[in-house]
């Protein structure tokens, strides 16, 4: 007789008869048939899965014995899940599934009868299964007790070993062989030989724990899981197969070339960790630091070779212009290509940002053959950021030195510590003071990192600082290192650079051809005057690529993708718009009491115009224009020297206390201190008391004593260069910077006019322009001035 009945599948369980099964469903159709049979009030198949993967499984996928089960509870829980508690009541054999328009899945079945056989076999059969499994739940803590109690009141067979079957830990493959076997003996002796297998491996686990507690002492109580896996391993016959992970770990401890005490301290830290219980925190910051010290290279080295004929290739290769930075770099290198050994001053690059000072380190580190590494100082403040953490810390980690060295793998790369002016300091420790025994040759032979605990040798290494300014860096830091100074470009060297360099690179990136782009000088130099303002190149390399995107957007809006551009200055004007910057900042005429000074600042040199003005008043003096104290107090020197040469420059003694006097430097905004401006504000305070204006083309930088001294300044070269760019003709410097000229490109001393001065009168006799026949030191200006004021200030009240 048959029946049609839901039929739910089951993943990697069987349900056997007289089990109680509570089981959590999440699947659409075996949901739908708890329903269908909770509406109906009917029973449901359980039939388990052929292969637990498949979330949709159809007829073919179903086994065709399973167990036709009540539904004795049904719950929904939050999460649109169910939770039900079903009860099985015998075993029944599919005949075929069936497909339901409900999309429900049903199943024909036939009940299996079970045969009752009353024979003395069955008999000692049913004792033999008691017993066995009674022993075996002795042994098993993950059988309760009252199971075995029960199965004594139970007097049928059947149910006897569909109890006993629930219980056994069994694969869902060996139940279903079970379930489906139709005689009940063929079933009994399939699970007495399962119980007796089970048994086997219990009292082998058994036999395994005894052997691992006989070799541990008390104190070794927590180490017993990791001697429990080792036997295990034994007992599988997987430990002759190769060394553990710990074994391999000393394996190349032993192997590395290392010295004998780095060697022996990580040998001791391993026997240690082998006696540290595997789930301890110890544990990994021990394994932690032997691999740190595994992973050093002690004594390892690249095969350095310095060729100075390649080495020089490879920089002019790589940077054009330069050529004073890059003689002095190859002096360097052709000394250490004699002694073989670098062991000296620290070479530490000074410039602009832009010029190529990071690129450079990378450049000799191609021309000695050596790895490079890198390390931005730009913002540390933590001394454990040079010198590590001590491992008393939770996260302790070594310091960035022996991190990098961790990653190039070699004792003696080239390592650059970039921006090292950008440092700072605060409760955590100075990190410049850290770098004292990095930099210095006689003593990071043997660095100590605190995370280390070791002395490691740093002498191999071939140490280049980059900084934009010197005044930042702590003077004993300072002293471990050689200066070189950079420059910024000069514009003929930028204008080689776009054309030879950052156009086709800027072209290849934004996807055109070789040719699909060609600017002429005139519209480089347009850009270089007019959308820059720097003395690198890295904002002529973003307008060259925000003019590439441009044109970019310009061929596929008009759909033109082979069209080629010829671009001059005017098309330049086009694509990028309003020019940024005026070229040429010095003044088109002679004005009174507007001078052009040269300042220095961390993007190069620029030009900085003072003026000043006078009114009737009382001596007052103001000065404006966000200037420092250095500044201010150079004002106050400049006019004190004016008044000291009130007889010579004509004035009358008393002129100071009939004006009021201001002094503004424009750009307000921009903060501006130091001293080489002194003799440029005496030039413009005695352009406007004696009514002469200065020369345009003229600009000019020295401090100014008040005895009229001219002394010497700083940033000579970037000053030179931003009056090259600004159209200045005729520069006064002080006369004890003419040691410095030779280091200023032989283009830019070539087309300025430099005058060297050593007091204010003959800045004074340069910059003023006198009538012909006339001479700067005459009769009284005075009067001229009051009675030029005193007519304004009538035309004023009238």
């Amino acid at each position: 007789m048959t029946y049609l009945y839901p039929v739910m599948p089951l993943r990697d369980i069987v349900v056997f008869p007289h089990m109680v099964a509570p089981l959590v469903v999440g699947r659409k159709k075996s949901i739908a048939s708890l329903e269908h049979a909770r509406e109906k009030r009917s029973d449901i198949l359980l039939v388990a899965q052929k292969r637990g993967g498949v979330d949709e499984p159809g007829g073919d996928d179903l086994h065709t014995v399973g167990t036709l089960a009540s539904l004795m509870q049904l719950l929904r829980l939050p999460d649109g899940t169910i939770k039900a508690l079903l009860e099985g009541k015998s075993r029944a054999r599919v005949l075929r599934y069936l497909q339901s328009d409900n999309n429900l899945l049903l199943a024909e079945i036939e009940m299996i009868e079970e045969v009752v056989d009353t024979s003395h076999d069955l008999l000692a059969h049913d004792r033999e299964l008691r017993r066995r499994f009674a022993e075996f739940a002795e042994n098993n803590k993950k059988i309760p007790r009252e199971v075995v109690k029960n199965l004594a009141q139970i007097t049928d067979p059947f149910k006897l070993l569909d109890v006993i079957c629930s219980h056994l830990p069994l694969k869902a493959e060996e139940k279903q062989t079970i379930l489906e076997c139709p005689p009940l003996i063929d079933r009994i002796d399939m699970a007495l030989d399962a119980i007796h297998r089970e048994t086997i491996l219990a009292g082998l686990e058994r036999d395994i724990n005894a052997r691992v507690k006989t070799k541990m002492s008390k104190t070794q109580r927590d180490y017993y899981l990791n001697e429990k896996v080792r036997e295990i391993q034994k007992e599988m016959g997987q430990n002759e197969d190769g060394l553990d992970e710990l074994g391999e770990l000393e394996a190349k401890i032993k192997a590395k070339d290392m010295p004998d005490a780095a060697r022996g301290k990580a040998l001791k830290e391993l026997k240690k960790l082998r006696n540290m219980p595997p789930m301890s925190a110890e544990t990994t910051v021990a394994r932690n630091y032997i691999d740190c010290i595994a992973h050093l290279p002690w004594l390892q080295k690249s095969h350095s070779r310095i060729d100075i004929v390649k080495a020089e290739k490879i920089l002019d290769q790589d940077h054009y212009g330069l050529s004073k930075p890059k003689e002095r770099i190859l002096e360097y290198l052709a000394v250490q290509a004699q002694v073989k050994k670098i062991k000296g001053p620290i070479l530490c690059l000074v410039g602009p940002p832009g010029v190529g000072k990071t690129s450079i380190c990378r450049s000799i580190a191609r021309a000695m053959n050596r790895k490079f590494a890198r390390l931005s100082l730009g913002g540390v403040r933590d001394e454990a950021e040079i010198r590590g953490h001590r491992r008393t810390y939770i996260g302790a980690l070594p310091g960035k030195i022996i991190q990098a060295m961790q990653k190039v793998d070699v004792a003696n790369p080239v390592f650059c510590l970039d921006e090292i002016d950008k440092m700072s300091m605060d409760f955590r420790g100075d990190p410049s003071a850290a770098l004292l025994e990095v930099l210095d040759p006689e003593q990071n032979v043997a660095f100590n990192d605190h995370y280390l605990d070791m002395d490691y040798d740093l002498s191999g290494v071939f140490f280049i600082t980059t900084a934009n300014t010197l005044h930042s860096i702590p003077p004993p830091l300072r002293d471990r290192m050689e200066i070189i100074q950079m420059g910024g470009y000069t514009e003929e060297e930028k204008l080689r650079i776009a054309a030879d360099y950052l156009v086709p690179k800027q072209l290849r990136e934004n996807g055109f051809q070789k040719d699909g782009i060609r600017l002429d000088d005139d519209a480089l130099l347009e850009i270089i005057r007019r959308y820059t303002k720097e003395a690198g190149v890295r904002g002529l390399e973003r307008a060259i690529a925000s003019l590439c995107r441009k044109i970019a957007r310009d061929r596929l809006k008009t759909r033109e993708r082979t069209r080629k551009y010829q671009l001059n200055a005017a098309a330049v004007r086009t694509h990028l718009g309003t020019p940024k910057y005026r070229y040429g900042l010095a003044e088109e005429h002679d004005e009174i009491g507007l001078t052009t000074g040269l300042a220095w600042t961390e993007v190069g040199g620029e030009l900085l115009q003072i003026e000043a003005t006078v009114m009737p008043g009382s001596g007052k003096m103001t000065i404006t224009g966000k200037l420092g104290d250095v500044m201010q107090e150079s004002a106050q020197a400049a006019l004190t020297y004016v008044r000291s040469r009130a007889g010579r420059l004509g004035l009358e003694p008393d002129f100071y206390q009939k004006l009021d006097i201001h002094v503004h430097v424009p750009e307000g905004a921009i903060p501006k201190d130091g001293p080489s401006a002194g003799i440029t504000i005496a030039t413009t305070l005695a352009s406007v008391l004696l009514q002469i204006p200065v020369r345009h083309e003229l600009a000019m930088t020295g401090e100014i004593t008040l005895r009229g001294r001219v002394l010497p300044i700083g940033g000579l070269t970037e000053k030179l260069l931003a009056a090259k760019r600004g159209n200045i003709t005729h520069v006064l410097i002080p006369k004890d910077n003419e040691r410095e000229l030779g280091d200023v490109p032989e283009k830019i001393r070539d087309t300025l006019d430099v005058t060297l001065v050593e007091h204010v009168d003959e800045v004074l006799e340069a910059a003023l322009l006198l009538k012909d026949g006339e001479t700067l030191f005459k009769t009284p200006a005075m009067p001229h001035i009051l009675a030029a004021l005193a007519d304004l200030e009538q035309s004023s009240t009238h």
